[in-house]
């Protein structure tokens, strides 16, 4: 297929970033609001020929506007929430919705509980700092260690932990969930995310298919010059369908998150790095594909790149990675080694059920510390599963996770 082939990127998500604010009665007008955008920019990008996948809604920290004085005034008011996201469902698209940042201790403790009721409607994430002597927050870690925990034991397979993840280094306006956050001074915005798997490989393919060269350093050039450039070319196009469109834009376009975003339904990321001459995901070569990867994702013009915009190796959402932990072709080490030159962290990695919140929190340190030391957004989203250990195989159910074998956490 030819790289200008719509079908072969997607939108993965148009995310609207709004606040909200203790007025219960305003909710309904500012959700119906962004609800009304969503909906007309997706039919707007369908007219076009592209695939608008989900769209998503991200608020300012959910402290701000839900009542948290006991855990029924909290649902209570996420289930209203919830009911004025499903007024406005469009068929084949999926709605999503973020409650933004957990910033205390209290606001940290609800989330297991919501998390299980609520799912993919309360999407969520605890923002880490640095202290004044460049040591994370230790007691924010622990908190946030406990919570996944705490998740992994009340929502079926520990999958509820596919919805919090803790950021560190990491800036409001990721489109992608649960890292996204707002604040209220950043104003209403939206931003775009795509799902390229299928775009890189298809290149990369046909690339190899017509080209013989012998030259690592010319091979790896062109690698570069061919997948900017047909990255390149559907973010201008989707910019220009923006630019073209007659509709009202009460949310201000603030730029893409130009990763990959790979899904169990579209081409592996592993297949990215064979096609690129390394053996397997996880074998020697795999830090430099890293490195080049996340060049072409940063060398985006023409636009605002926001969020992450690198590359994302998502363990159980990519099938291909999926098959390589079964394989034992990497271990959670090597993931972290990867974020080195790249993001997005440890991401959707099953650990043994029974790790203790002491480690967690390490690994969780260990990821804040790389995030900070060598500027990068990175997260951790791990899913203690109960009943299994290292090695052993998942049975999730989810229909966004593929399963995996349990990575120890050494």
């Amino acid at each position: 297929m030819d790289y200008k082939d719509k079908a072969l990127c997607k939108i993965r998500t148009v995310t609207a970033f709004l606040s909200l604010n203790r007025d219960k009665e305003s909710w309904k007008g500012e959700v119906n609001r962004a609800s009304k955008f969503l909906s007309e920019l997706t039919a707007e990008f369908k007219k076009h020929h592209y695939t608008v996948q989900s769209v998503r809604v991200v608020t300012n920290p959910f402290g701000e506007y839900l009542n948290l004085s006991s855990l029924e005034s909290a649902r209570a008011d996420l289930r209203y929430i919830s009911d004025l996201l499903a007024e406005h469902s469009q068929s084949g698209v999926r709605v999503r919705f973020a409650v933004g940042e957990a910033k205390t201790a209290r606001e940290i403790e609800l989330l297991p509980e919501l998390i299980s009721e609520f799912g993919d409607l309360c999407n969520a994430c605890v923002n880490v700092p640095l202290d004044e002597f460049g040591v994370l927050d230790n007691e924010l870690i622990n908190n946030a260690a406990i919570c996944v925990k705490k998740i992994s034991a009340i929502t079926p397979r520990g999958e509820g932990n596919f919805n919090f993840t803790v950021n560190f280094n990491c800036k409001p306006l990721i489109p992608y969930f649960p890292a996204g956050y707002h604040q209220r001074e950043l104003g209403d915005c939206f931003v775009i995310g795509l799902e390229t798997p299928d775009l890189l490989v298809s290149t990369l393919k046909a690339f190899n298919a017509e080209t013989k060269v012998t030259s690592h350093n010319e091979r790896f050039s062109s690698y570069y010059k061919i997948l900017h450039t047909a990255l390149q070319y559907h973010i201008s196009a989707i910019q220009q369908i923006m630019a073209d469109a007659e509709m009202e834009f009460p949310f201000k376009f603030s730029g893409f998150d130009s990763s990959a975003a790979p899904s169990k339904n579209c081409a592996s990321m592993a297949e990215v790095y064979e096609q690129m001459g390394v053996e397997y995901f996880g074998a020697a070569g795999t830090v430099e594909v890293s490195a080049l990867l996340t060049k072409v994702f940063k060398s985006v013009k023409e636009t605002e790149l926001v969020g992450f915009s690198g590359l994302m190796l998502a363990l159980t959402e990519d099938k291909g990675l999926a098959d390589g932990s079964v394989k034992a072709n990497f271990d959670i080490r090597a993931l972290l080694t990867y974020s080195a030159v790249c993001g997005i962290g440890l991401d959707t990695v099953p650990v043994p059920g029974d790790v203790s919140v002491e480690k967690l929190a390490a690994l969780m340190r260990d990821t804040g510390t790389m995030a900070f030391r060598l500027n990068k957004p990175l997260t951790v989203r791990v899913f203690p599963v109960p009943g299994l250990q290292a090695g052993d195989i998942t049975q999730f159910e989810s229909d966004d996770l593929c399963n995996c074998a349990v990575l120890a956490v050494p």
